[in-house]
């Protein structure tokens, strides 16, 4: 009888531990549960705090750095210039002849130095005056000047800093006129210096929110200003605008980066010259029309000068930018929009 208890005994506990054995396997042969992810709802997607007024691009701080506008030299033997690739907007106008002089407006990024940099006109430095932005240039005539020094800007002007090492640096690459740069440092400094304002607070521009802009296609634009020739090309991978001057890509000179463009607004306006060196009066006063080029993209759009900005509209409301930056092309209403071609690269 007691070998029958225990051989009973014995068959149990085997059967228990089978038992045991074959719930461990079965809870290690049992799948990981996959739980997938959801989607981010961009509507509860957590935005930028603060977004900058002339490229529309987010910021988690606060921007309250001054403006900046410098003037660029374009003659073809200052090329390719320098910093251009970090400003958030560009103007693009006539000086005497043929050949344009860049205003670069900087506020967003900030480059180490900029150039070479150019003498000052009246038409620029309003424009510069209008975006509340200190204006930093190489020289001016006698009565331009002395508009400055009355007040008619927040000026630095390069003959009283000229190779100081602290605002402006002579270039030994290039020859004169053509090898200032300005350190940008160096126009903080000064700008304190004349005991101007360092600090400002701006209105953001008008940005769309959409992924797809109006318009018709338009990949390939040109246009004339006299002799030489301006041209942009749409390159679809980057989504955005490439610049060329007369064939040659525009880049920039500090790392052979090209320029490439979220806006471009090319718009037409009086132009007047007023003097035996061929300076001109220019209309940023009266409106018209205007071509923007956004995302492979063209619109007829008119332009207006409203609270000292030059903006497209169309029945006088904005028409909003695409976040990013932006170049602006002011040329004579002869023969105006209506010399820019404009062609498609599937045409």
């Amino acid at each position: 009888m007691k070998k029958l208890c225990v051989l009973f005994m014995i068959v149990l506990c085997s059967l228990v531990a089978c038992s045991h054995n074959e719930e461990a396997t079965n809870e290690q042969e049992e799948p990981e549960e996959i739980v997938e992810e959801e989607p981010a709802d961009p509507e509860t997607t957590e935005k930028p705090e603060h977004v900058y007024p002339l490229t529309g691009l987010g910021s988690n701080e606060e921007l309250t750095d001054r403006m900046i506008a410098i003037m660029v030299n374009n003659h073809p033997k200052a090329r390719p210039q320098t910093g251009l690739s970090q400003a958030d907007i560009v103007f693009e106008i006539l000086a005497e002849g043929n050949v344009t002089r860049f205003m670069a407006l900087f506020h967003s990024n900030i480059p180490d130095r900029v150039g070479p940099v150019r003498s000052a006109r009246p038409y620029y430095f309003n424009l510069a005056n209008d975006y509340n932005a200190i204006y930093v240039y190489h020289g001016a005539a006698d009565h331009i000047e002395n508009m400055i020094q009355t007040g008619a800007v927040k000026g630095l002007n390069g003959m009283y800093y000229d190779n100081d090492k602290v605002l402006f640096e002579r270039s030994p690459d290039r020859n004169p006129p053509h090898n200032s740069y300005t350190l940008f440092d160096g126009i903080y400094q000064r700008a304190e210096e004349q005991g101007y304002e360092l600090e400002a607070a701006y209105q953001p521009m008008t940005f769309s929110d959409e992924e797809d802009v109006e318009g018709e296609i338009a990949t390939d634009i040109s246009f004339r200003y006299g002799s030489n020739s301006v041209s942009y090309q749409y390159d679809e991978v980057a989504d955005k605008y490439l610049r060329f001057s007369d064939g040659v890509q525009t880049v920039d000179n500090a790392d052979n980066s090209p320029i490439q463009l979220d806006n471009v607004l090319i718009i037409e306006t009086a132009h007047q010259v007023i003097d035996d060196e061929g300076r001109r009066e220019i209309d940023f006063a009266s409106g018209g029309n205007a071509l923007l080029l956004q995302q492979g993209k063209v619109q007829d759009v008119q332009w207006e000068r409203k609270d000292g900005r030059i903006i497209p509209t169309k029945d006088g409301e904005p028409v909003p930018f695409v976040p990013g930056q932006t170049w602006i092309n002011v040329i004579p209403t002869s023969p105006g929009i209506d010399g820019v071609e404009l062609s498609s690269a599937t045409e």
